[in-house]
């Protein structure tokens, strides 16, 4: 691979809380302010966001899955740029707004690997495993798990939903004429903590294998990296999605949408990130979630983050694998 490039997706449709979009900037500005050039000498594209639909509730279409048919879109532009993106020969590194562009993510990848076997490594304190049938709230960011196994989940199911959002539900699962993207043996959860019952319900009827935070600290980063690389031994690429929520919201700070105690801190994210990384089989990282207007210790959560990717990077850069 040539470049590392940097995605950028300020989409924020699929969150309760308003200012996901924001977090790309926020590292950005973070970057400027420390005279840091790190942007400047990576190229970058944007996706597409339909961010102007939050402040009209009638954009909402249905309870149980807002705004699914805006996702939809934002997926198939996740497809068309991360084609060009590997078409190039360059390594994707995507800057997210809400978790919901994940599936996004991942319908990109498998769009220019339809024949690879995708693993994902979901570090997240949230397993992000709702549907339409079982969410709580409708928001979108709870579901990117879901959508790229395809599970529905109707066993658990909570809500009665619409004709019209099956339709839009089904169609977000098949985007890229592939269904499903992902199995259930190919996806490792670190950091979980903080579930609803109906993803437990997935979880231990799938055997998704999860590493909690207490297992990280008692193996240690390294082995538990490889715990989860060694799961995924059968699978031909490996994508890293870090959600900043898997870390402490006390050691680093409230600024992400839903923050969980107990969590990583700085030192032990890098260390995981960093070794998950090495793997020749990676194909894509992401950091998503990073919210600067619940950041009650001003930047910090920015501030953090940026440390983690300039390292990430780092070692991405310093291999620069041609698996792929």
């Amino acid at each position: 691979m040539s470049n590392t490039i940097i995605i950028n997706s300020k989409s924020e449709i699929g969150a309760g809380t308003s200012g996901a979009s924001l977090g790309v900037d926020a590292l950005k500005f973070t970057a400027i302010n420390n005279n840091n050039n790190f942007f400047s000498k990576h190229p970058s594209i944007d996706i597409i966001n339909e961010n102007h639909l939050i402040i009209n509730q009638d954009s909402l279409e249905y309870d149980n899955s807002k705004r699914l048919q805006s996702m939809s879109r934002l997926y198939d532009d996740f497809c068309l740029k991360l084609d060009d993106v590997y078409k190039a020969g360059n390594f994707p590194i995507v800057l997210a707004g809400d978790h919901s562009s994940a599936g996004g993510t991942i319908a990109g990848i498998k769009n220019a690997f339809p024949h690879k076997r995708l693993g994902v490594i979901w570090v997240d304190a949230h397993a992000d495993l709702h549907s339409p049938y079982t969410s709580p709230s409708g928001n979108i960011h709870g579901m990117p798990l879901a959508v790229s196994l395809g599970i529905d989940n109707y066993d658990c199911k909570r809500n009665e939903i619409s004709d019209e959002t099956v339709e839009s539900w089904n169609a977000l699962k098949n985007n890229a004429s592939i269904y499903p993207k992902i199995l259930t043996d190919d996806v490792v959860i670190i950091g979980l903590r903080d579930t609803e019952k109906e993803e437990d319900y997935i979880i231990n009827n799938h055997n998704i294998k999860t590493i909690k935070v207490e297992q990280v600290r008692k193996d240690g980063a390294i082995q538990s990296a490889n715990d989860a690389l060694n799961h995924l031994e059968n699978c031909d690429i490996i994508y890293v999605s870090f959600d900043v929520d898997s870390m402490d919201c006390k050691l680093v700070s409230h600024g992400t949408g839903t923050p969980v105690e107990n969590g990583f801190s700085e030192k032990e994210t890098t260390e995981l990130l960093t070794e998950l990384c090495k793997s020749h089989k990676l194909c894509c990282f992401e950091i998503t979630e990073i919210n600067p207007l619940l950041d009650e210790k001003t930047n910090t959560m920015s501030e953090t983050a940026l440390r983690i990717l300039e390292k990430v990077t780092h070692t991405i850069e310093s291999k620069f694998h041609d698996a792929l």
